[in-house]
């Protein structure tokens, strides 16, 4: 039987873009880059908001760039590139190890960056989609080869994601950023809810997920659980944003002054908000995880509600597409797209209204950062690569598709 590989020349016309998320896109940047803009400038300790709303369009470009360049790859493409996409994110993973920028690791408490002159990456970011696809790839030729899904079969499923996530899951917790191994963990979780898996299995790990939390969440904060998670590596910084999560108002120095500061600026929006660029309360740092009280300070309920509305329009956009695709490869891709951004706007909202504890997570598309960015843009290229490629096969389980 003929591969996938082999399909009908790809179609360029306009037509086939996907505009709507193109123009969710585009109101997402436009809303960025005015959040970006009042953020610094009501609270950036001197740095210029012209020259970073000027640095994030750049970011923006080149992500738009990406996007274009990621549509031309086909579901027979794309499969053949998961696992070097995924051994470079591995390589990425040990080297900001190495070369991890000191100064950055000193002030946020985790090895995540590197830096290059003025510019500073953030490989976790961008090795996201790497993992998605890596993931995708091994659930379809694991249900190509099992198609009668049986509780051995899928226990050596979840063996083989497991596998895929340790080395990355290891990597992470050595840069010390939870927020970000949070991140690939709802990404491992989202992708096994879809793959098949019987709920005879799916049903004990819930519970044992749900034990687990509630564990953790005795250990973080209790005193006796605070020394034994200590010994296990956690970091006084994480402790401190769990206190400043419990009682914001208790203690207003250091991590606390953010996040008390923070429910300030979007309680004084109230209903319809203080109005555009109009903003009283000096929030620290707010152009990258508590970027979202400018919208709830400028335009209160409202503008934040909008903002979320947007994100929703976005993620149903994207499901939409995942229903053209005419293979379960694109569906688990779309699958893990889906999850990254949803949980990066569940925990960074949540973070902000006071729901969720400080994790460093930041908004889609909206924060400081080109790292961030370009990690969302690549994954909306994958989507859009779903109906952009128009396919004369479909993908066929019972296909060859061995390298």
């Amino acid at each position: 039987m003929q591969r996938i590989g082999a399909h009908q020349s790809n179609r360029t016309s306009a037509s086939e873009l996907d505009w709507g998320m193109i123009l969710v896109l585009i109101l997402l940047l436009l809303i960025g880059l005015y959040s970006l803009y009042f953020a610094i400038l009501n609270g950036g300790k001197g740095a210029s908001p012209v020259r970073a709303v000027i640095m994030q369009l750049l970011y923006w470009v080149v992500g738009a760039l990406m996007i274009a360049f990621i549509m031309r790859f086909d579901a027979f493409q794309l499969w053949r590139l998961a696992p070097v996409a995924y051994g470079l994110g591995i390589v990425l993973l040990i080297g900001v190890l190495i070369f991890y920028n000191r100064a950055l690791a000193a002030s946020a408490g985790a090895k995540s960056w590197i830096a290059f002159g003025p510019i500073s990456l953030q490989p976790s970011e961008v090795v996201k989609p790497a993992f998605i696809l890596m993931l995708a790839k091994v659930v379809a030729n694991h249900n190509r080869l099992y198609p009668e899904h049986t509780v051995d079969s899928d226990w050596l499923l979840i063996g083989k994601m497991v596998g895929v996530f340790l080395p990355i899951g290891l990597l992470i917790a050595l840069q010390n950023d939870l927020g970000t191994l949070l991140v690939f963990m709802a990404i491992l979780g989202g992708i096994t809810l879809v793959s098949g898996v019987t709920w005879r299995i799916l049903g004990p790990v819930l519970i044992a997920v749900g034990t687990f939390g509630s564990i953790m969440i005795f250990l973080v904060t209790s005193a006796v659980g605070r020394n034994i998670l200590g010994a296990f590596g956690f970091q006084a910084y994480q402790f401190a944003r769990i206190d400043a999560w419990l009682h914001p108002g208790q203690d207003t120095s250091d991590t606390g002054y953010q996040t008390y500061q923070n429910l300030k600026a979007i309680g004084s929006g109230q209903f319809f908000g203080s109005g555009f660029g109009n903003m009283r309360v000096f929030v620290p740092v707010r152009e990258s995880d508590m970027i979202f009280s400018v919208m709830g300070e400028s335009f209160g309920f409202v503008g934040g509600a909008f903002l979320i509305a947007v994100y929703f329009l976005l993620l149903y956009l994207m499901i939409k597409a995942t229903f053209k695709a005419r293979n379960s490869f694109y569906a688990y891709i779309a699958t893990g797209v889906v999850v990254m951004v949803l949980f990066h706007v569940f925990e960074n909202v949540g973070m902000n209204i006071g729901l969720l504890p400080l994790t460093g997570i930041p908004l889609p598309f909206i924060s400081q950062g080109g790292s961030s960015l370009l990690s969302n843009m690549i994954g909306v290229g994958l989507i859009m690569s779903m109906s952009y490629q128009q396919q004369s096969r479909t993908f066929n389980e019972s296909n060859d598709f061995s390298l």
